[in-house]
């Protein structure tokens, strides 16, 4: 070793400094390449340990061999060596710098383990607490939110002395705050962005926050942990937040009104999407099964949703997604734009503005001024972020409403993951991790999200080899408009019912994909050559199955069609004589009719097992005078002045109920048109349908 060192010493010294430098540059980064590799796993295994054996003999040799050649003072081939030597220390930097971003981006996006959770006291605008003011509050323990933090709040605050009312809808609380009744509400610190798309809560635009109150907890919200690989058929619930705001808190309750399941057959890389109506009505998972909007289920957090959903369709989810659609914009300019072909519209005009025909739609700060509108001529073309984001969001133009939305959704996901399998510049990378990673979360762990390259190289091996992609299959589930009251004498709100059977071919199509169930081939083909040949869309055309019904309106109508309606539907049916001095009388409807009833018009009968019906009575006798089906005002379909605590179906204003008591409006007016425009006219009698539910 002496001798060694001695002949080292004899050295030329330039060319000893740059080997020792070169040595040690290679050494470092060839030991950060081994460490980040090994963090690909799953990924080419044989590649990867290819690599690391390669670069680690040719450090040996580089160590070795230049140390000779610098004892024989071989410099030009120590020069090359060296050159060869950096280029590939470089070569392992940018390899250590893509992986360390793909690393951190894959950490941000992974569910977190503690959380911050807010939840705000709200008031009207000119309003205080008090120690007078009641206060509401949801009485769900499992509510981190709207109850756990809420009592927290009320012992930070001394509001100890409050009156506290438990609420097991947020809907029936904050309709009770805007009428009046109560003082202050417990919600989520982003109640705007769950509930402020909806009509009925316009006012909340005029509350403010009196006390606020958050906390650092344990993630409380999804229980979803899966080990399953992704080389077998898995699930995917896509959950869109449409914020106003760029990046996504990941664990705050959202609007939820965009949600899509997803199945996957890597075999077969074949993919099924179903898109669920914002407005459909269901039982709500974690509320009880309380029926509700299925957007609603998102107030209560990702498990909620995912419970519901996963009882809606009887399939497993294994993974979930959550994104914030303004991040939309980032991710579609960052692959350059995509190819949409844009639906024209079915309506000229959208927040007051005038299309003139083509596209239009609010920009992604919701601007609504010439400047700020996005607009487009239908028709297959490549658009942009703000132009995707625009298109994904738009409802209000088409004659479906959110289910033309939902559509459109489908057709800019299909188009980025299009764009995204045959994306060729390495650039292009940290510019699409950096849209993506804050925008989006998911339950998915680090390795099983790497696992996806698999998935990826097998869509571009069949994009290459026969120009080809994954199979999309579409779904569309056929529904029907269903006004219902929220609660006994509350206000309606307009949601929308499916059609079971519709339902169960989806089901089926999802489950054939999972391998769940066998697939039926089909052996038979006709076509007419007078017709334009559609591609077919899973559930779409299919109105059967049994639908919910709701309580119908008995006022100016006989017992005994009560008596029937109340025999065919398994409801015992009780009779109570109203004279001039109850509340239950009606001066307008004629002796012996029904004045009043006891569950009102519109409420779901799914948990009604009982109905009190009360006659008008201006006999002295105490009996009822035989009714007069000839007199006028008799007939149930007249319209007739209504007492306080019901209302007809031709009079749904019941101008002497609540103010607020009034038929809502879905998100768009014309959703309930089109191919299913026949059901609406099926609430407008007690023969309405052949539905069931209960209020929300």
């Amino acid at each position: 070793m002496k001798v060694l060192f001695n002949k080292l010493k004899k050295a030329n010294k330039i060319f000893l400094i740059i080997y020792l430098i070169t040595f040690i540059l290679y050494l470092i980064t060839y030991i950060l390449l081994i460490k980040n590799l090994m963090g690909l796993s799953g990924i080419e295994t044989a590649i990867r340990i290819a690599v690391i054996i390669i670069f680690g003999i040719w450090l040996i040799v580089y160590f070795l061999w230049n140390l000779i050649n610098l004892i024989l003072r071989k410099h030009i081939k120590i020069a090359i060596t060296t050159a060869l030597t950096i280029i590939f220390a470089i070569i392992f930097s940018f390899a250590n710098y893509y992986i360390d971003i793909l690393y951190t981006g894959i950490s941000n996006i992974t569910e977190n383990k503690y959380v911050v959770y807010t939840t705000n006291l709200v008031v009207l605008n000119g309003t205080q607490i008090t120690e007078d003011s009641t206060l509401g509050m949801i009485n769900n323990s499992s509510d981190i939110e709207g109850n756990v933090l809420a009592k927290e709040l009320i012992e930070k605050e001394g509001l100890t002395n409050n009156k506290v009312v438990e609420y097991s809808s947020y809907y029936e609380m904050i309709f009770d705050l805007i009428n009046g009744e109560l003082g202050g509400i417990f919600l989520s610190s982003n109640y705007q962005t769950i509930f402020g798309s909806e009509e009925a809560f316009a006012a909340l635009a005029d509350t403010k926050v009196a006390y606020t109150y958050s906390k650092e907890m344990e993630n409380q919200d999804s229980t979803l942990t899966n080990n399953k690989s992704l080389k077998e058929p898995f699930t995917i619930l896509l959950m869109g937040v449409d914020s106003e705001t760029d990046g996504l808190n990941a664990n705050a309750a959202f609007n939820g009104d965009t949600l899509m399941l997803i199945t996957f057959n890597p075999s077969t890389l074949n993919a099924t999407m179903f898109s669920i109506p914002r407005d459909t009505y269901v039982p709500i998972a974690c509320n009880n099964n309380r029926y509700a909007k299925i957007n609603s289920s998102a107030a209560y957090g990702t498990s909620c949703v995912i419970d519901t959903v996963e009882e809606l369709t009887d399939i497993t989810i294994d993974y979930y997604v959550k994104i914030n659609f303004k991040g939309v914009v980032d991710l579609v300019d960052a692959l350059g734009g995509i190819e949409v072909d844009i639906e024209a519209p079915d309506f000229n005009y959208n927040h007051g503005v005038n299309c003139g025909g083509r596209f239009c739609e609010q920009n992604s700060d919701r601007d609504t001024s010439a400047e700020g509108m996005i607009y487009l001529d239908p028709g297959l073309q490549t658009i942009n972020g703000e132009e995707a984001l625009a298109y994904a969001r738009c409802r209000h133009l088409y004659l479906q409403s959110d289910i033309d939305r939902n559509r459109h959704q489908q057709q800019v996901v299909e188009a980025i993951a299009r764009k995204a399998a045959n994306l060729d510049n390495l650039t292009k990378i940290e510019e699409i991790l950096n849209a993506v990673t804050k925008n989006i979360t998911t339950n998915m762990s680090s390795e099983q999200i790497l696992s996806f390259y698999e998935v990826l190289k097998s869509m571009i091996s069949s994009s290459l080899s026969d120009g080809s992609f994954i199979t999309i299959e579409k779904t569309y589930l056929e529904y029907y408009s269903l006004p219902v009251r929220l609660s006994n004498n509350g206000i309606f709100t307009s949601a929308i019912g499916y059609y079971p059977d519709s339902l169960n071919a989806i089901i089926q199509l999802m489950k054939e994909n999972l391998e769940l169930e066998p697939h039926e081939m089909i052996r038979t083909f006709s076509f007419d050559a007078n017709e334009e040949y559609t591609t077919k869309v899973t559930g779409q055309g299919i109105t059967t199955g049994e639908r919910l019904e709701t309580m119908p309106s008995f006022i100016g109508s006989s017992v005994s069609e009560a008596q029937t309606w109340a025999t065919n539907h398994n409801i015992t049916l009780y009779t109570e004589f109203a004279d001039e001095t109850s509340p239950y009388y009606n001066p307008n409807i004629a002796p012996g009719l029904i004045a009043n009833q006891s569950v009102s018009d519109g409420i779901l009968l799914n948990n009604v097992s009982e109905l009190t019906i009360y006659i008008n009575n201006t006999s002295t006798t105490g009996e009822p005078p035989t009714p007069n089906e000839d007199s006028g005002g008799n007939d149930a379909n007249d319209e007739e002045q209504v007492p306080e605590n019901g209302g007809t179906e031709e009079d749904p204003d019941n101008e002497n109920d609540d103010p607020l008591d009034v038929i809502l409006p879905s998100d768009d007016e014309n959703q309930n048109q089109g191919s299913n425009s026949e059901s609406s006219e099926s609430n407008n009698s007690h023969n309405q349908n052949e539905n069931q539910s209960e209020t929300e």
